[in-house]
């Protein structure tokens, strides 16, 4: 059986007139004038999708995307020019926190605002009240004016409010990141447990990480157009290709006949040569190739070529690249992530301080990587790149995304994605 849908997207379009100075804006309201004084911005064009009971779905985009747009119409906050949105059910936003507070009243009368403000009566804000001044946290002060708050007070109490009034479906913008170290901790369990309870999110955010880590699926916008949607991971791939003014592209259809596993053979008379290295041949490739990959492995504490890492190990990384034009300092990187997409570590010749000799066009240069395997054992993605700046502007030259994976093989893990490699001594006493 199909989930519901609860919100439902339509055709939606928002436009806003922009006027050169205020006396046109005044010309028009008053019919003065039939000539059109105003330039027609869109802040949404023809934007269509849905999310489902109990979705966890993610909008990333640029800004001037139109991300916070489509949730304040959303949210009900503005109307759409055009097109249509449908929610059904009980809607937390957490967009601006605490716009509906009043900086005269205390914090224990704000809440009691905002409850009735959002639908409940006063027995139900009673209820929740114990749960609320818990999660704000700010002790007395909940019995003192709202003005005379910190910033960081502030939005804990609104956030308080907002995130324990039991809603069907919370939109979240952005609002995860207020507060302190602590109290952000506290936002994504709480976070998490909306998940458990399969809630429907809709969540905003420039955080990548947490968008690959929370959202079964995400929604790319750019200039108020939606691009396309899927998996987190093939949404933030796309995602950090706009960013560098890349053409989106969501993979290719193969890998470059000179890179990955095939590539590699014969290129070396060690017995780096031996050993089984397998390419992803479904690797997102781009850039602007002035500098192009053309080789990638992997090599284990035997030299051997692998996708298989033991724990603890020393292994290298290495890529080969071919300038096709002069480059100056071209920077050669790669990234560890997890299943999810979520980037874990990485470096690169910039951080490493090392710089590339020969780079003029028709060089080919070797980068190779030698470090210790401290990941805990599991499925990772290994992507590459070169990078650098061409006329004093960042460019992308060359970069593969999920080139290949890397499985690494432990007889002891610890918490989280490092092992810190602890020395533990105990001592008794009589």
């Amino acid at each position: 059986m199909e989930n519901k849908k609860v919100i439902q997207v339509k055709n939606l379009t928002k436009m806003y007139k922009l006027y050169d100075k205020p006396s046109d804006r005044l010309k028009e309201a008053l019919g003065l004038t039939r000539k059109k004084l105003y330039k027609e911005h869109y802040a949404l064009h023809d934007v269509n999708f849905d999310i489902s009971e109990g979705e966890c779905v993610g909008i990333i985009g640029t800004n001037g995307s139109g991300k916070s747009t489509i949730l304040k119409i959303i949210t009900g906050v503005l109307t759409p020019t055009e097109g249509e949105v449908k929610v059904d059910g009980r809607i937390s936003a957490l967009l601006e926190l605490g716009a509906g507070f009043n900086m005269e009243y205390s914090g224990l009368e704000n809440v009691y605002l905002n409850g009735t403000m959002i639908g409940f009566s006063k027995e139900e804000i009673d209820a929740r009240l114990d749960d609320i001044l818990e999660f704000a946290d700010i002790g007395d002060f909940i019995h003192q004016p709202v003005k005379t708050y910190s910033s960081g007070m502030f939005v804990r109490l609104a956030f308080a409010v907002a995130i324990n009034i039991d809603p069907e479906i919370l939109v979240v913008d952005e609002a995860l990141s207020v507060g302190d170290v602590f109290f952000q901790a506290k936002c994504y369990h709480k976070f998490e447990e909306f998940k458990k309870q399969g809630k429907t999110i809709l969540f905003v955010s420039h955080d990548l990480s947490s968008v690959s880590k929370y959202c079964d699926r995400v929604i790319l916008l750019n200039k108020g157009v939606k691009l396309d949607e899927g998996s987190p991971k093939q949404m933030v791939d796309l995602y950090k290709q706009l960013l560098v003014g890349q053409k989106p592209v969501k993979q290719v259809e193969s890998a470059n006949a000179e890179t990955g596993a095939e590539g590699t053979a014969g290129e070396t008379e060690e017995k780096e040569n031996a050993g089984s290295f397998q390419a992803n041949p479904n690797m997102l490739e781009y850039g602007n190739r002035m500098a192009e990959i053309i080789k990638f492995e992997v090599l284990d504490d035997k030299g051997v070529r692998s996708n298989t890492i033991e724990k603890g190990s020393t292994f290298k990384i290495r890529m080969k690249v071919r300038f096709n034009q002069d480059i100056q300092e071209p920077i050669m990187a790669y990234t560890f992530k997890n299943i999810k997409g979520t980037e874990i570590t990485g470096t690169n010749t910039m951080f490493e301080k090392v710089q590339t000799e020969k780079s003029a066009k028709g060089d080919i240069c070797t980068a190779t990587f030698t470090q210790e395997m401290n990941l805990q054992g599991g499925e990772y993605l290994l992507s590459f790149g070169c990078t650098g700046y061409k006329d004093g502007d960042f460019t992308v030259f060359h970069r593969l995304y999920d080139a290949c994976n890397i499985t690494v093989v432990s007889s002891k893990n610890t918490v989280g994605f490092y092992d810190m490699n602890s020395r533990v001594e105990i001592t008794s006493e009589n």
